[in-house]
């Protein structure tokens, strides 16, 4: 076993605990998820120095982060979600500058966030610390240098949503996608498949090679406080932002527009107030709209993508007016479009013949546009099992056009370590525990 650098036995029924002795194994890959794997994480598993992923998620794994994690340097994925660790990040992991993927969601664990996890990870892709008992306030600076996926959702983060947010380098500009196709089937990975769970529009869908097509900031359930800041429609290349049930308050900004690649937008459970800028009706990829419970006020937009929304987009907000909410606008021209309830609540009868043909066409485009442009994109939002088929697809595709470079890849590695073995029983349903 000692030449030994692959060993994946994912999602299989291995019981026990993970055995001191597997330190003694010089890995590149150890995937053990999808398990049901108890106890603590062995402290020798920093041994392994030359790992470049450790999987663990998905077991009933409990205890602390070993500090010695911090001792593989080489690191590039590690997962640990879904399982019962304690405790707050040990400060080694700082050591870890390799990392694209760093999962720790679905835990208990506690402490403020360390303000070293936006600077000494410059590759970071994935930054996922969702569902964990974190607290305080948003520290330090953000320097990812790749689109990223920023989830600190389900915690008890407090403070301002810091404006260094627009640091995100990568998301200020608008994504390549061809460019990040591969990511989770890098060939140095010995066609190792990443794999995480993503919570979007109230649904969790499992992602492999598609990730690498998101953007994405997700800080909902805190309380975070204060206005939000201009500078996050900064980030331009940005497609789901998740600021949902915090204390946000002032108004949504005008420049919200500027998100131009935005797919998914939720706002809902705040303090908002104000009225919907107009100009977020630029906004033709948004296939989800969330800014229910609030206080906002006026008329709703309904121009372009707006008019494809229903009321539970909308509700909870008194102040609001127009379709698809039941209350209309007083006609009041001087307003400039920022229109409020009617005091009767009366429909207001200004319409005349030209106005209804209007109102339909328009409402015709924006239906049109959505059916045919954004229809993957609305079935990512709100159908689990018909998205489930199109990301398949996708990463079908994806692995077809890199499984010619991730075989050459493999020879040209074999060519010069000819002794190197994978070992791979991931997904053979084995129900034995692991041996020490």
């Amino acid at each position: 076993m000692s030449m030994l650098s692959f060993l994946s036995l994912s999602g299989n029924e291995l019981t026990g605990a993970i055995p001191v002795s597997i330190g003694e194994i010089s890995l590149d890959v150890l995937d053990l998820s999808k398990n049901n794997l108890a106890g603590s994480i062995p402290s020798s598993i920093g041994n392994c120095s030359s790992l470049t992923v450790l999987d663990l998620q998905k077991n009933n794994l409990s205890g602390g982060i070993p500090n010695s994690i911090g001792q593989i340097t080489g690191l590039q994925t590690l997962h640990l979600s879904n399982n019962q660790l304690s405790g707050k990040i040990p400060s080694s992991l700082q050591n870890l500058s390799k990392l694209e993927t760093l999962d720790f969601g679905n835990n208990m664990l506690t402490g403020n966030l360390p303000r070293w996890i936006g600077e000494d990870f410059p590759r970071l892709r994935i930054l996922s610390l969702r569902s964990n008992k974190f607290s305080g306030e948003l520290l330090g600076t953000f320097k990812f240098e790749f689109p990223a996926n920023f989830w600190l959702a389900e915690n008890q983060l407090n403070g301002s949503i810091p404006a260094n947010l627009s640091n995100l380098k990568a998301m200020t500009q608008q994504q390549n996608v061809n460019h990040y196709l591969l990511y989770g089937t890098l060939s140095e990975h010995h066609n190792y498949q990443e794999n995480i769970y993503v919570t979007i529009n109230g649904l969790e869908l499992r992602y492999t090679r598609t990730l690498s097509l998101l953007t994405s900031i997700d800080m909902s359930g805190n309380n975070l406080s204060g206005e939000l800041p201009e500078a996050i429609t900064k980030l331009v290349g940005l497609e789901v932002l998740n600021l949902s049930r915090n204390h946000i308050s002032g108004q949504i900004p005008k420049s919200i527009s500027e998100l131009r690649q935005l797919l998914s937008l939720d706002l809902s459970g705040n303090r908002l107030s104000g009225p919907i800028p107009q100009s977020i009706s630029s906004l033709t990829f948004l296939g989800n709209l969330n800014v229910s419970n609030n206080n906002l006020s006026g008329i709703i937009p309904s121009t372009n993508q707006m008019s494809t929304f229903n009321a539970s987009s909308f509700a909870g907000n008194p102040g609001l007016c127009g379709d698809p909410l039941t209350v209309k606008c007083s006609n009041d021209s001087n307003n400039g479009g920022d229109n409020y309830p009617d005091g009767g609540g009366k429909a207001d009868q200004a319409d005349n013949g030209n106005g209804f043909i209007d109102k339909w066409f328009y409402m015709s485009i924006g239906v049109g546009f959505a059916a045919g442009l954004l229809l993957p994109y609305l079935v990512f939002a709100m159908k689990r099992s018909w998205g489930g088929v199109y990301f398949a697809f996708v990463d079908g595709t994806a692995y077809r056009l890199s499984s010619e470079k991730m075989k050459a890849a493999t020879r040209r590695r074999n060519r010069g370590h000819a002794d190197v073995f994978h070992f791979s029983f991931a997904s053979l349903k084995f129900s034995y525990n692991l041996v020490k």
